[in-house]
């Protein structure tokens, strides 16, 4: 204060690359011990890591002794058990399809990040991809051999759960949010219990009443798919969350907008959708990413209840006799495919709340 006061200039941090170093890893004697220890880890475990990765691996081997005798990691396993991994037991000769969706749903969620295609017509692309899906993974039309989905596997089934669950939960999540923060006592209640019973149990538990304990309860006669009532548990479950995570934006959002609204004349929806909603989703945007995130690599949990996710398909494939003792291989071919995807929605997440606070500024 004294310095403005008088004019003076005010302290200008020195700037470099030693500076840097010195502000950030050799401030005190502690960041000094934890840097020493973190470079001695680092030359410990690097050189090794990237020689047993990139260096000594065998990427041709066909057999299992060619790679043991490499000494690195059989990459040539993943070259031989890449289809099974990635499409599960999806009939060999026609897992053409399930790729083919596949890139039709990462295709349709990219173009979904980007805002100029935020019109009209993107609704109904996602109708069209999402039925074309149905027909190319099911079959039984067009000269398409039928395919049970119980034999769905891999990626592609892990992408559905997870893009189902993220477009069902996220609208379901917003009206539990609004349902408990509401003035009627019924809807409040409803909202409250439905929120607090699913989030005080763990994906796992929904997971194994909706494959054992839903069945009991349905008419003789009727029922519903396995991997239908594993979408609607994992559905539920991402949805308590979404609500609360909504529920918290809404209570950040001044009340003198809602009177502002109210003071225009516009009605409760007009209100929500408007003026309310927007800003509320902009507050909780980083929330909602790590939900989708975890929401993602939850969707391994359906491995518990026989379905055939990327996990299990890792599974199946390191229970080959031929192929035995390549697990490392196989999970970290799997972790890079979750990171992949996990790290794009953290990526876009972040861009899209940078973007937002701009337009709002």
């Amino acid at each position: 204060m004294v310095r403005e006061a008088t004019g003076a200039a005010p302290d200008i941090p020195p700037a470099g690359a030693a500076a840097w170093l010195k502000a950030r890893l050799f401030s005190s004697p502690a960041n000094i011990l934890l840097t020493v220890l973190a470079a001695w880890l680092l030359l410990m475990l690097l050189p090794a890591a990237v020689e047993w990765l990139f260096v000594l691996p065998d990427f041709h081997a066909s057999t299992p002794q060619q790679c043991q005798a490499a000494g690195g990691a059989c990459w040539a396993f993943i070259a031989a058990k890449h289809r099974l991994i990635l499409f599960g037991l999806y009939p060999y000769d026609e897992q053409w399809r399930p790729l083919l969706v596949t890139a039709m749903l990462v295709g349709i969620i990219v173009c979904s990040g980007v805002r100029r295609f935020w019109r009209p017509w993107l609704l109904g692309a996602w109708c069209v991809v999402l039925v074309c899906s149905a027909v190319l993974m099911w079959g039984g039309v067009f000269g398409l051999s039928h395919v049970e989905d119980s034999l769905w596997g891999g990626l592609p089934l892990t992408l559905i759960l997870s893009v189902f669950g993220i477009a069902f939960a996220f609208p379901l999540g917003i009206l539990l949010a609004l349902g408990r923060r509401s003035e009627m006592p019924v809807i409040k209640a409803l909202s409250v219990i439905y929120i607090e019973l699913i989030r005080g149990v763990p994906l796992i538990s929904l997971l194994f009443m909706s494959s054992v304990m839903l069945p009991l309860f349905l008419p003789e006669g009727f029922s519903i798919d396995k991997l239908l009532r594993a979408q609607i548990a994992i559905i539920m479950f991402a949805a308590a969350y979404i609500a609360e995570t909504v529920r918290g934006g809404l209570q950040a959002i001044p009340k003198g907008q809602y009177e502002a609204a109210a003071a225009l004349g516009l009605t409760y929806w007009q209100q929500v959708r408007k003026i309310v909603l927007p800003q509320a989703l902009r507050v909780v945007m980083a929330p909602l990413a790590s939900i989708f995130i975890s929401l993602f690599k939850d969707t391994s949990l359906v491995v518990v209840i026989g379905i055939f996710d990327l996990t299990q398909a890792a599974k199946a494939a390191i229970a080959d006799a031929q192929w035995h003792g390549f697990s490392i291989e196989a999970y970290l071919f799997i972790a890079c495919i979750y990171f992949v995807f996990c790290y794009a929605i953290s990526r876009y997440s972040q861009g899209l709340e940078k973007r937002l606070k701009y337009e709002s500024a």
